[in-house]
């Protein structure tokens, strides 16, 4: 990042709304934000205890849930602040530099996940007999990795290419987070290059990801088709249905920010609150409450979790009659 960057602090304008509406909106995002963070973290306890689910779709959906928990809280406490005091708007540059690097690095490893997980659906449709073969341990793992470490490199391409401008005023920035588009139109200088390079960048992982995706949602849809069973036909589109879900919530806002030749500054920060708030909330709902198997998951562990509380109460009574007993 270059010297001459002499800005030591940016000012987040926040969510455009009505001034009387901070407490409405303060209340709603941190109902939203906990809810996520206890559904997502729900998702990973049940994967985790329920050994029935060791399979590499919920590898591939803990791997989503993490980064879902993650997503939201790099954005979201942030915002709220906002909402709070006009202090809580404030951010300064080294904060503003990391959490740009987090926003993009979460959001386009789960950019690569989704095309990874559409692939793991499409191998298990399509091949059903050759799946846990072709979807070894192993595989998934340097699959996951792979998104991983592909995001990261991402996120760095855009953090470097960013800050590396000089920024000596103004420094409010017309969002409630810190991303590219709005950053960039504080820059002291020339940013055409970047912006292009930024949108040439995001262009390709954004589309090249989609493009994978609707290439395995075709052979899926085909593979589908050729169930002779309406049964498992149903089956089948539970799961392809539930995955479209959550990638048309999380690829058309990213798409109508970052893919336009021209931003609207309000339209940007309230289109992003679906992918920011909303998308890492949709994880743990569409996938307990439109999947069998986890909801039985989840049935298992309050059962358990119930049983052993019962146990403890039943000892706890156990071991005062005893104590009781030994006095008389």
């Amino acid at each position: 990042m270059s010297n001459t960057s002499l800005m030591t602090a940016f000012l987040l304008t926040g969510l455009p709304h009505a001034p009387g509406l901070d407490a409405l909106l303060f209340g709603v995002f941190l109902v939203v934000y906990v809810l996520t963070v206890l559904g997502n973290l729900l998702i990973l306890l049940v994967i985790r205890v329920d050994s029935h689910l060791h399979t590499p779709m919920y590898y591939f959906l803990t791997n989503l849930s993490f980064i879902d928990m993650w997503f939201s809280t790099v954005t979201v406490p942030k915002m709220l602040m906002t909402l709070v005091s006009p202090s809580g708007r404030t951010i300064s540059f080294y904060s503003c530099v990391a959490q740009l690097y987090f926003f993009h690095f979460l959001g386009s490893t789960e950019c690569f996940l989704y095309t990874v997980m559409s692939y793991d659906r499409y191998l298990a449709i399509s091949y059903p007999l050759r799946y846990t073969n072709m979807m070894s341990g192993s595989r998934c793992a340097l699959l996951a990795t792979g998104t991983w470490l592909s995001g990261s490199l991402h996120s760095a391409v855009q953090t470097v290419l960013t800050f590396h401008l000089p920024y000596c005023g103004p420094n409010r920035i017309q969002h409630y987070l810190c991303d590219t588009p709005p950053i960039l139109k504080l820059a002291c200088a020339d940013t055409s290059a970047n912006e292009m390079v930024i949108f040439v960048d995001i262009g390709v992982v954004a589309s090249g990801c989609f493009v994978l995706i609707v290439l395995s949602y075709v052979s899926i849809v085909c593979s589908i088709l050729r169930i002779h069973t309406s049964e498992g036909r149903h089956r089948a589109f539970q799961t392809y249905a539930s995955h479209c879900i959550v990638v048309l919530c999380f690829f058309v806002p990213c798409v109508f920010i970052y893919l336009r030749p021209d931003s609207r500054n309000v339209m940007d920060g309230v289109v992003a609150v679906f992918y920011t708030v909303l998308s890492p909330l949709l994880n743990p709902v569409v996938y307990t409450l439109r999947n069998k198997e986890v909801k039985k998951a989840v049935l298992k562990l309050r059962d358990k979790v119930a049983h052993s509380q019962g146990e403890q109460i039943l000892g706890s009574k156990y071991n005062s009659l005893f104590k009781n007993s030994n006095l008389i």
